[in-house]
Order: structure tokens, then C-alpha cells, then sequence
């Protein structure tokens, strides 16, 4: 579809949606953990100026697009390690969340939530990986009701506040 000035698509058919773009210190390694983690295909990489570091990279993640980026303080582009943390939480569906699990932690991310079967209908964790970014995968087990989900959060979060680590299914 060229519809645009010069018969140039305004939307690439890829570039459908939001697009998250990861700032990261250690590109070229981070694109690697990607592909182990998460079987992330790489689209294409552009070098920073210094040929060593990542300007520019394009991973399709499950079906998205993911830009990444080398942190560059001088235009303001800092990574989750250099701000310590990230207020920011990636979010996939995968056929099955415990194997993904199992994968991305064994290519080198931190457990932060192990699976469980949660009360809104999905199997869900939570990984933080070696650039401080944080992913949630998900298996949808159940379609849930929005009566059902809301009596079953309730329980969940009164069990929560008793100090459990999260609210799983009830």
C-alpha cells in the first residue's frame, strides 16, 4: 500500500502499533541474550559511531518489533543499569511460559516471579535481564469473567497483603 508522499507507505506493514525501544549498555551482547532468551530474530543492526556499539538495531520478538539502542548519555539515552532500574515491564504471550522461563534464565536473566497460574487467567512470570530490562511472559490458560476475575482478585490481593510474594490464583 503506497499511499503516502512519492508513493512511500507512511506505516511500514512491520511497524504496525507501539514499538519499544531499549536503551541498553552492551548492545552487541544484549542482541545476542535476545536471540538465546527469547528466540529474537534480528531485522537489521546500524553501528554507533565508534563501530563497536549498537546505533541502531531492529529484533522481531514473538511477532513484534523491538529497536534497541547502546546507551548514550551525551543525547540524553541512559539504560536501566545506569539509572538503576526501569519503571518499565515487556510484556509476551508464548505458547508455554515455563519452558521460555527456563530458556531465558538459562541464557543468563534473573527469575524475578516464577510461573504461576494467575487469577486474571494466565499462566505468568517475570524475568529482569543482564541490561536491567524487565519481561513478563504469559500463557493464557482460562477466559475468565469480569465478575469472576474481580471476586478472584479480591481474594488475591487479601492474601497478598497477609505477605505473600504475589497474587496467584484463587
Amino acid at each position: 500500500m503506497n499511499n503516502g508522499k512519492n508513493g512511500v507507505q507512511p506505516i511500514p506493514d512491520d511497524m504496525r502499533g507501539v514499538i519499544p525501544h531499549l536503551v541498553v549498555r552492551g548492545g552487541v551482547q544484549a542482541i545476542e541474550f535476545y536471540k538465546k532468551a527469547f528466540g529474537a530474530q534480528e531485522i537489521m543492526r546500524m553501528p554507533g559511531p565508534d563501530e563497536k556499539t549498537i546505533g541502531h538495531a531492529e529484533l522481531k520478538i514473538c511477532g513484534s518489533m523491538v529497536f534497541l539502542a547502546d546507551e548514550c548519555p551525551e543525547m540524553g539515552n541512559r539504560s536501566p543499569l545506569a539509572l538503576g532500574g526501569t519503571a518499565v515491564t515487556l510484556s509476551f504471550y508464548v505458547e508455554d511460559v515455563d519452558a521460555v522461563f527456563a530458556q531465558a534464565v538459562a541464557a543468563g536473566a534473573t527469575a524475578r516471579m516464577p510461573p504461576a497460574d494467575m487469577f486474571w487467567g494466565d499462566r505468568y512470570c517475570q524475568v529482569a535481564d543482564p541490561f536491567g530490562h524487565v519481561w513478563a511472559l504469559c500463557t493464557h490458560k482460562e477466559d475468565v469473567t469480569p465478575a469472576e476475575m474481580g471476586r478472584r482478585a479480591q481474594a488475591a490481593y487479601a492474601e497478598f497483603a497477609k505477605g505473600k510474594k504475589q497474587p496467584a490464583a484463587v
